[in-house]
Protein backbone atom coordinates (compact mmCIF):
# COMPACT_ATOMS: atom_id res chain seq x y z
CA UNK A 1 0.00 0.00 0.00
CA UNK A 2 1.23 3.30 -0.87
CA UNK A 3 0.73 5.66 1.74
CA UNK A 4 2.00 9.56 1.36
CA UNK A 5 1.46 13.12 3.14
CA UNK A 6 1.04 14.91 -0.35
CA UNK A 7 -2.16 14.85 -2.31
CA UNK A 8 -1.49 12.97 -5.39
CA UNK A 9 1.14 9.96 -5.76
CA UNK A 10 3.62 10.40 -8.62
CA UNK A 11 3.18 8.79 -11.99
CA UNK A 12 -0.17 7.21 -10.29
CA UNK A 13 -3.58 8.17 -11.71
CA UNK A 14 -6.32 8.36 -8.26
CA UNK A 15 -9.51 6.71 -10.10
CA UNK A 16 -11.44 6.17 -6.62
CA UNK A 17 -11.57 8.39 -3.57
CA UNK A 18 -13.22 6.01 -0.99
CA UNK A 19 -13.08 7.86 2.04
CA UNK A 20 -11.46 9.51 5.43
CA UNK A 21 -9.47 6.77 7.33
CA UNK A 22 -7.61 6.87 10.58
CA UNK A 23 -5.28 5.08 12.81
CA UNK A 24 -4.99 5.91 16.51
CA UNK A 25 -2.56 4.25 19.12
CA UNK A 26 -2.11 5.03 22.75
CA UNK A 27 1.11 3.67 24.98
CA UNK A 28 -0.18 1.85 27.67
CA UNK A 29 2.23 2.88 30.17
CA UNK A 30 3.14 6.27 31.71
CA UNK A 31 6.26 7.43 31.22
CA UNK A 32 7.59 8.99 34.74
CA UNK A 33 10.87 11.31 34.83
CA UNK A 34 13.60 10.11 37.05
CA UNK A 35 16.61 11.46 37.57
CA UNK A 36 18.28 11.17 34.25
CA UNK A 37 16.67 13.55 31.40
CA UNK A 38 17.81 12.06 28.37
CA UNK A 39 16.79 8.50 29.50
CA UNK A 40 13.07 9.91 29.83
CA UNK A 41 13.43 11.54 25.97
CA UNK A 42 15.03 8.43 25.34
CA UNK A 43 11.78 6.31 27.03
CA UNK A 44 9.77 9.44 25.21
CA UNK A 45 11.52 8.95 21.88
CA UNK A 46 11.22 4.86 21.62
CA UNK A 47 7.44 5.08 22.87
CA UNK A 48 6.34 7.25 20.44
CA UNK A 49 8.16 4.97 17.40
CA UNK A 50 6.24 2.19 18.87
CA UNK A 51 2.86 3.85 19.07
CA UNK A 52 3.50 5.80 15.54
CA UNK A 53 4.11 2.26 13.56
CA UNK A 54 0.53 0.99 15.40
CA UNK A 55 -1.32 3.71 14.34
CA UNK A 56 -0.38 3.48 10.55
CA UNK A 57 -1.06 -0.53 11.23
CA UNK A 58 -4.17 0.41 11.85
CA UNK A 59 -4.27 3.28 9.16
CA UNK A 60 -3.49 0.27 6.60
CA UNK A 61 -5.89 -2.08 7.89
CA UNK A 62 -9.16 0.47 8.04
CA UNK A 63 -7.60 1.20 4.38
CA UNK A 64 -7.63 -1.72 3.12
CA UNK A 65 -11.15 -2.50 4.32
CA UNK A 66 -11.95 -0.03 2.15
CA UNK A 67 -10.29 -2.10 -0.86
CA UNK A 68 -7.85 1.14 -1.38
CA UNK A 69 -4.50 0.57 -2.28
CA UNK A 70 -3.27 3.84 -1.11
CA UNK A 71 -3.61 6.73 1.45
CA UNK A 72 -2.94 10.28 0.24
CA UNK A 73 -2.68 13.66 2.30
CA UNK A 74 -1.55 11.47 5.36
CA UNK A 75 -1.74 14.04 8.26
CA UNK A 76 0.30 12.86 11.71
CA UNK A 77 -0.95 14.45 15.26
CA UNK A 78 1.62 13.39 18.54
CA UNK A 79 0.74 14.20 22.02
CA UNK A 80 1.65 13.47 25.60
CA UNK A 81 -1.29 13.69 27.68
CA UNK A 82 -1.28 15.21 31.17
CA UNK A 83 -0.26 11.81 32.30
CA UNK A 84 2.74 10.89 29.75
CA UNK A 85 1.09 8.98 27.84
CA UNK A 86 2.10 8.84 24.41
CA UNK A 87 -0.48 9.24 21.71
CA UNK A 88 -0.84 8.98 17.68
CA UNK A 89 -3.51 9.65 15.55
CA UNK A 90 -2.85 9.16 11.50
CA UNK A 91 -5.41 10.53 9.18
CA UNK A 92 -5.63 10.27 5.32
CA UNK A 93 -7.85 9.98 2.47
CA UNK A 94 -8.03 5.90 0.77
CA UNK A 95 -7.98 6.04 -2.50
CA UNK A 96 -8.21 3.89 -5.23
CA UNK A 97 -4.82 4.43 -7.70
CA UNK A 98 -4.00 2.96 -11.15
CA UNK A 99 -1.33 0.71 -10.86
Amino acid sequence: MILTTTNSIENHKIIDYLGIVTGVAMNKEALSMGFSMSKYYTKIQNSIEDVKEEAFQTLQNNAAKLKANAVVGIKIEIELTTSNYAMVSVTGTAVKVAV
